[in-house]
């Protein structure tokens, strides 16, 4: 019996990578970081994610390496768990299970049975009010153990990990919250206050916004809201404490942290520059600009040799002692709004939207990486609040993806309106798109929708462009090119305006074959013909503005559909120009698939969103699933798959082809999948790669990573066959004893014949080399016997095994094998000389 799929939403790639600190490994070859419900390890030589951590089931909100174990590593969650692994291995040691909602973890180097933790009061999920707690991290058998032993450190302080730091071999704990640093003293048991004033005569913000601690003094560094960075001392007395302050941003410091002997202190904020203070003084300082935006977390590899910080951009950069920038980890850039909607580069299958302020972003799913930015407004951006500056509102790329259209705007006031649309052509040698076209005020008012014309595929197609706008029109715009006359000019000119009773153009689309386009105005969808832009059919279904619009695929092309601001979702006939069918299922989101009939619609009735997955020809949908996401779904888009995926359940064939990507209002990109979550990591991350400096040692010859061209070179002078064995290098019994941990091992005696039967060579995986050789050294009296006993093996042969097979291949004549041989021993030497 056949298991059951079972059809859930999932969190896919893209997801945070700056929700708090990084961590380094020891030796500082992997960068260890929370994403989402996992944690990733990348390398940091390469930038490559080579291994999850996957266990937690909400949001991770920290990690640390354990001080007992640099091989191991602790997570904890919104879950409230706290989880041990084995890093290097992807393996899960054991899972502390505290009840409360853990927001920050410390683990210090004296207590190898105890943490400390961040935790709401009361763990009401509401409270603004947050401890810090002693946990007994219990060595009781078993892989997960309930922690109730908790002990109440600190009270009322900040649930940010960067506003609670650990002093000199942990005799202390530093906690900042407002305008008051708590300083706890574990021996004697005894808490420390300092206030600061809220203004000052200068007018500044005494606001606390960070701390850490000196590794190797009694020296507490804090961050403010002003700018200014204070460095307290003699703090052990509650009336006799000094403070210095350190003062170069211009607004809030995001983050401190020393290093690793104490010597410099790095600081990052809004300016996107790291600051390095040295020796506590002001004047001692360097600085390491334009790294692209806040600079949100601070961490410092263990070995010193390597920092990283984590911007607002959802980007980690890797960044060397000398403060050089070595590598860049780049995630998905998540803004405060998704203007582009979710758009898919035909050529990358690769997903696009909008990035950094003015930039398109270009990112594989699969990798679950950024492939580049590309730069649409080409100004600088200012980051100054309420300065009105220029947004990419629009993208679309033609059916091949060898254009990319664009629009951007600003408006400083509600008749100071700039537009501007570019044309931007593929280039093969660049690998890149470069601007062909720029077209100021292509409206009169804003642009509501733009689409191209699939007219790729197609001899002498001219590319085609449909741009409609509130201003009551949609214009048509082709593609010129008169290079081979006397204007030498290359671009896009418009060739039609077409507009209905003045009413504002809301959406426009093509037809599967070209043929057709639909542009809707206000409560009317009007039908055009592409080739002479005349207009065809009007259809209205009143009440309510149509919202989108999109013809159907393949068998159901003859079906228009559309979605009114009331909610109704519409399909009109083409051939009969009458309504079909209407449904007020208060749909919000139209997506058709590109490589099928099926089309998706999202809707929102109450606080959760609903999927229907349906065909216009069919009277029930697909599949319905009930509450995909809270709140409203803001975008969604079908991305062809790049091998069609086997589903079992006739319920879920619509995600075979093409795989459904949404984004939700809290801007979390997310998908369907019905594979457990085991089969849904990548193969990389099944495995840390193995380094290409391994020593020549048996275990590194089974692996594979011999050169083939040597191994060829050395049996050719030792003149014997080559015999490629690949069963080793895939046998799971090799990579269970290679790739698996010793203390999870299987005993030696179960893997032992299994190990030792693939280093065995089968009779049936001979080369044809050495069956040749054989065949040229068996004498005729053989060869007649050896064909006396084929025959008789073929009269005896199992006439169901026939049956099962099918026809077997012809067998040669006895003459026609002898004359194969002379063949084969015929001297074809003298071509060479040739």
């Amino acid at each position: 019996m056949v298991a059951q799929e079972q059809f859930r939403v999932v969190r896919c790639g893209g997801s945070k990578l700056n929700g708090s600190r990084a961590a380094f490994s020891a030796d500082a070859k992997y960068l260890l970081c929370a994403s989402g419900d996992y944690v990733k390890v990348y390398s940091t030589a390469t930038e490559e994610c080579i291994h999850i951590l996957q266990g937690h089931t909400n949001l991770v909100t920290g990690i640390q390496l354990n001080p007992q174990n640099h091989l191991q590593l602790y997570s904890c969650s919104l879950d409230g768990t706290i989880k041990l692994w084995d890093f290097t291995d992807g393996i899960l040691i054991k899972t502390f299970v505290v009840g409360y909602k853990i927001f920050a973890f410390y683990s210090l180097a004296g207590s190898d049975d105890s943490g400390f933790v961040i935790i709401p009061k009361n763990n009401e999920e509401a409270s603004d009010s947050f401890q810090l707690v002693l946990v007994r991290l219990t060595k009781a058998p078993g892989q997960e153990v309930e922690t109730k032993e908790l002990s109440l450190i600190l009270d009322d302080i900040d649930h940010s990990p960067k506003c609670t730091a650990f002093g000199r071999e942990g005799e202390y704990v530093a906690s900042v919250r407002g305008l008051h640093l708590s300083v706890y003293f574990f021996k004697k048991k005894m808490t420390h206050r300092f206030p600061l004033s809220a203004r000052t005569v200068k007018g500044a913000n005494n606001y606390f916004t960070c701390v850490a601690c000196h590794p190797k003094e009694d020296c507490i560094a804090s961050g403010h809201k002003d700018g200014k960075i204070r460095l307290w001392r003699n703090f052990t007395h509650n009336k006799e404490y000094t403070f210095s302050a350190m003062h170069w941003h211009h607004n809030a410091v995001m983050d401190l942290a020393f290093t690793v002997e104490g010597t410099n202190l790095l600081s990052g904020g809004l300016e996107s520059v790291l600051v390095q203070w040295r020796d506590g003084s002001e004047s001692k300082k360097e600085f390491l600009p334009r790294l692209g935006s806040t600079i949100e977390h601070i961490s410092v590899s263990p070995d010193g040799t390597l920092c990283c910080t984590s911007h607002a951009e959802n980007k980690i950069t890797i960044i060397q002692s000398n403060l050089r920038v070595s590598a860049v980890i780049q995630g998905l850039v998540k803004g405060s709004s998704v203007k582009t909607g979710l758009v898919v580069d035909p050529r990358t299958k690769a997903l696009v939207l909008n990035g950094k302020p003015g930039h398109l972003q270009f990112f594989c799913l699969q990798s679950d990486k950024q492939l580049y930015n590309l730069d649409i407004v080409q100004q600088e951006y200012i980051h100054q609040a309420g300065l009105s500056q220029t947004d990419l509102v629009k993208a679309a790329f033609s059916a091949q993806g060898n254009w990319l259209a664009t629009v951007e705007q600003r408006q400083e006031k509600e008749s100071d309106l700039e537009l501007q649309m570019k044309l931007w052509a593929y280039d093969e040698q660049m690998q890149s798109f470069k601007l062909n076209t720029r077209i100021n005020m292509p409206h009169e008012d804003h642009l509501t929708a733009l689409c191209f014309r699939d007219t790729d595929g197609v001899e002498d197609g001219i590319p085609t462009l449909v741009t409609a706008a509130k201003d009551g029109r949609f214009k048509v715009w082709v593609f010129v090119d008169e290079s081979d006359t006397d204007k030498q000019s290359v671009g896009w000119i418009c060739d039609f305006v077409g507009s209905y009773h003045n009413y504002q153009a809301n959406n426009c689309c093509f037809s599967e074959d070209g043929s057709l386009l639909s542009v809707s105005f206000e409560e009317i969808v009007t039908v055009w013909d592409s080739e002479t832009w005349d207009l065809k059919c009007t259809f209205c279904h009143p009440p309510g503005k149509i919202w989108s619009l999109c013809f159907g695929r393949l068998s159901c092309s003859k079906y228009l559909l559309g979605t009114t601001d009331h909610g109704f979702l519409c399909c009109w006939n083409l051939l009969s120009c009458a309504l079909e069918w209407s449904a007020q299922l208060g749909v919000i989101v139209l997506q058709p698939d590109p490589l099928s009939e099926n089309i998706a619609a999202v809707s929102c009735i109450s606080e959760d969103s609903d999927l229907f997955v349906f065909r216009p020809n069919e009277p029930r949908p697909l599949c319905i699933q009930r509450k995909v996401c809270r709140g409203k779904v803001q975008c969604a888009v079908f991305i062809p798959r790049n091998v069609p995926e086997t589903v079992g359940s006739e319920k879920y064939q619509w995600l075979s082809r093409s795989q459904l990507y949404f984004l939700t209002a809290m801007q979390e990109l997310m998908t369907f999948s019905t594979k457990s979550p085991e089969m849904r990591l990548t193969p990389s991350s099944k495995q840390l790669a193995v380094e290409e400096s391994l020593p020549m040692t048996p275990f590194y010859l089974l692996l594979g990573k011999h050169r083939e061209q040597q191994q060829l070179k050395k049996d050719a002078d030792i003149g014997k066959a080559v015999v490629h064995s690949h069963s080793a290098q895939s046998s799971p019994a090799v990579k269970e004893l290679l790739h698996t941990p010793a203390h999870v091992l299987p005993s030696a005696a179960f893997l032992c014949s299994i190990f030792i039967n693939t280093l065995l060579i089968s009779k049936e995986n001979k080369s044809n080399g050495e069956v040749a050789d054989e065949v040229e050294m068996e004498s005729e009296k053989a060869e007649d016997e050896s064909d006396e006993d084929i025959d008789h093996t073929a009269i005896e042969e199992d006439p169901k095994l026939t049956e099962l097979w099918g026809e077997m291949t012809p067998k040669l004549s006895k003459s026609q094998e002898k004359e194969l041989r002379k063949i084969r021993k015929t001297d074809y030497s003298w071509i060479s000389a040739l």
